[in-house]
């Protein structure tokens, strides 16, 4: 047998044969349309590309240490256009990390930042170190990983929940369950979340958000504040888009990074909940011109991120850079980074943090049609994929009811958050507005957006209306007050942050109820569980897709900080032990979750109601007569009325806000004798009888209720006991 037969038998097909050696290290040209670094049966396949660059290093690294014990140059022949590729015989994926050098010319006024010396991190990379200790950056540099991909997902199918059947709670991972009182054997981590799933069943939602889960080094610009060590705790500043944050793991991963967050994903899968990530693709943690080199400013500056003429980083992001999205190499990383987590991970969705950036072109300005996110709407791999664009940025962009693609992406409704926010509170000149976004904001994205009819371009993939399912409402997320301090503090109280409280949003539409802050005052208290009530009563009772702070449903505080992105403590940190304190608030919000998934009306467009009733319709106190509310309008309602054909009869809901510091006369809507109008909540008062799943306990109103002030009631039509089930089946 020849020697090349005997390679060929002991290597695998001839491709992987080695054709020549390198630093000791048999090698061949690799497989360059593979981005990253990949093992192979006889080796590993290693691709990056550099436009400007003129040399190219692969360097190899025993486990956690800083000095290579080899560097391999790329050959000229191992390039291929701008793409370097290379295969290495005799590695053993569990005994190295690697990282690379690229050579070209340093001209910072041209956005030409070459250093020969920095140590790279691939873009590409799907693991890196020296990151799995929270709190420590053990290492000088960051080098990556081979991972092995070997996971067992099962038969589950992909889930494709619609975005009108969802409730989302956003989460972060480490603060959902690093306080003591969580109960958990892994505080912190992954796996601690995967522990409180039972929780998250019992509480009825069926979507978690998670904030950052890619890898970000919380250790970079960490401070002290009053003795109190600063960190990034939120994770809004990237490293790596493709790996996972190994720091949320209770175990060491060597190799198989990636495992704790899918055995996470896979048992909320088992359970009926989708998995939604928070991701940041409109900046990068190397920051500004004094910001560190450690990938993307030293393969291609000038590509990867938005430049002035002299070679400065446009800020919109406000973070110090921007990533350049629409230009084709950056467009095509984020859409092989998202394929990659929809693949592998099995994610049910994205949330696009700052998502206008992703729409603007190579000097900053707003495209008609961005590339990106039509190529993210039309990508078949992502077709069931839920895109969800945070619809501004800190450059002045501001595209609710208006983000590009519309109808196949959703949007964060700001304006429904500032509307209610205001409203609830007692604002009664957003009356008018309030009532039009609990409605469906349908001045913002017109009506439904399930039809099938083509209205557009790509064959009514993208089409010209949004519709329904493209509103996200909420009125807390992580970034500003929870509920509880919503209705706690008039101003934010962010001393705590270190810049004398200048940081953080002004702009709250938030009310203390009377006291600031934490007060044992029983008739304040009792004021704010009540706008809590009111505000869970109306999120959940709106159309489009309700979304709330985790933590919410049991007054979780934050003690007036509304930007606590460094604070990992117990002002960020979930206190369970309120719980237990606050158990009617959970129950209350445990019953409006489940109240929404039994009301179709309420979510989608049903056929119309036999009782005649319109779909949606706007009231005032009179709605008897028909009337809307007048401009300035202390009460307001919102009818949803339809048919729902599982259940053989009309689905009713008929929902009141009295904003008003005064008790006010309602009418309910004329069913024509087609049926009656029960009292299914109310939110006035304390303890129990805010709301009721059984007929027979519920009162049956003779077309007329007193609302006591700032309350909220929900009504529900229907002819008698018989045939009625307030539980989703």
């Amino acid at each position: 047998m020849s020697s090349d037969r005997r390679k060929e038998k002991e290597n695998g097909p001839s491709f992987f044969v080695p054709m020549g050696k390198i630093a000791g290290y048999p090698v061949r040209p690799g497989l360059f349309q593979l981005n990253g670094a990949l093992a192979l049966p006889s080796g590993v396949n290693f691709t990056v590309h550099t436009h400007e660059g003129t040399g190219c290093e692969l360097l190899l690294f025993h486990r956690e240490e800083e000095e290579p014990f080899a560097v391999l140059p790329f050959p000229e022949e191992y390039r291929v256009g701008d793409v370097y590729s290379m295969i290495v015989f005799g590695l053993d994926i569990e005994e190295f990390e690697y990282a690379y050098r690229v050579d070209g010319p340093w001209e910072p006024e041209k956005g030409l930042r070459f250093d020969k010396n920095a140590i790279l991190l691939d873009p590409y990379a799907r693991a890196v170190t020296g990151q799995s200790i929270w709190g420590r950056h053990q290492e000088k540099h960051y080098h990556a990983r081979v991972v092995k991909d070997a996971f067992d997902w099962g038969s589950m199918p992909q889930s494709r929940k619609q975005m009108s059947d969802l409730v989302i709670y956003e989460l972060h991972v480490r603060g959902f369950t690093r306080h003591a009182s969580s109960g958990v054997s892994h505080p912190g981590t992954f796996a601690g979340l995967k522990e409180k799933i039972p929780y998250l069943k019992e509480l009825g939602i069926n979507a978690v958000e998670l904030m950052p889960v890619f890898e970000f080094d919380e250790t970079m610009n960490s401070r002290e504040v009053d003795g109190r060590k600063l960190l990034d705790y939120w994770g809004y500043n990237t490293v790596s888009f493709f790996s996972p944050n190994t720091s949320y793991t209770a175990a060491n991963e060597y190799n198989r990074e990636g495992t704790e967050l899918k055995e996470l994903i896979r048992a909320l899968h088992e359970n009926g909940i989708e998995v939604i990530l928070d991701v940041v693709f409109n900046h990068t943690a190397e920051g500004n011109e004094q910001g560190p080199t450690f990938c993307f400013k030293g393969f291609d500056n000038r590509i990867y991120y938005m430049l002035t003429p002299d070679g400065w980083y446009y800020n919109f992001s406000g973070c110090g850079n921007t990533l350049n999205c629409n230009h084709p190499i950056v467009r095509e990383m984020i859409l092989d980074c998202l394929r990659y987590w929809t693949v592998h991970y099995r994610v049910d969705g994205f949330r696009f943090d700052l998502a206008s950036i992703l729409g603007r072109n190579e000097d900053g300005s707003p495209m008609n049609r961005p590339p990106l996110l039509e190529s993210l709407a039309c990508d078949p791999l992502l077709d069931h994929v839920k895109l969800i664009a945070e619809a501004w940025d800190a450059g002045g962009v501001y595209q609710v009811g208006s983000f590009p693609a519309a109808g196949r992406w959703a949007e964060w409704n700001g304006k429904y958050r500032d509307a209610l926010r205001s409203y609830l509170k007692g604002d009664l000149w957003e009356s008018g507005n309030a009532a039009l976004r609990i409605a469906g904001s349908y001045d913002l994205y017109g009506t439904d957006g399930d039809e099938e009819e083509e209205n557009g371009e790509n064959g009514g993939r993208i089409r010209n209306y949004a519709g329904y399912n493209s509103c996200v409402n909420f009125l807390t997320c992580h970034d500003g007050f929870t509920l509880y301090d919503l209705y706690s503090y008039n101003g934010k109280h962010n001393e705590a942050n270190g810049w004398n409280n200048t940081d953080g949003a002004d702009d709250n539409r938030s009310w203390n109820c009377g006291a600031e802050g934490e007060t044992d005052d029983k008739e304040v208290l009792s004021l704010r569980f009540r706008l809590i009530r009111n505000a869970c009563a109306v999120l959940l009772c709106s159309r489009g897709t309700p979304m709330f702070l985790a933590g919410d449903e049991f007054g979780n505080t934050q003690y007036g900080n509304n930007n606590g992105y460094c604070q990992d403590n117990e002002i960020s940190w979930l206190d369970w032990g309120l719980l237990e304190k606050n158990r009617e608030l959970f129950d209350f919000f445990r019953f409006m979750i489940r109240f929404r998934l039994a009301h179709p009306a309420i979510r989608k467009e049903l056929p119309g109601a036999v009782c005649g009733l319109e779909p949606v319709r706007i009231y005032g106190a009179d709605a008897a007569a028909g009337k809307t509310p007048s401009s300035n309008a202390g009460t307001i309602g919102i009818c949803f009325a339809g048919y729902d054909s599982k259940k053989g009869h009309d689905d009713l809901v008929y929902l009141v806000v009295n904003a008003y510091w005064e008790d006010v006369r309602i009418t309910l809507p004329d069913l024509k004798k087609a049926g009656e109008w029960y009292v299914t909540v109310n939110t006035f008062g304390d303890g129990e009888g805010h709301y009721s799943y059984e007929r027979e306990k519920q009162v049956r109103i003779d077309g007329e209720f007193i609302m006591r002030p700032r309350s909220v009631a929900v009504f529900t039509g229907g002819y008698g006991q018989s045939g009625w089930n307030l539980l989703p089946s």
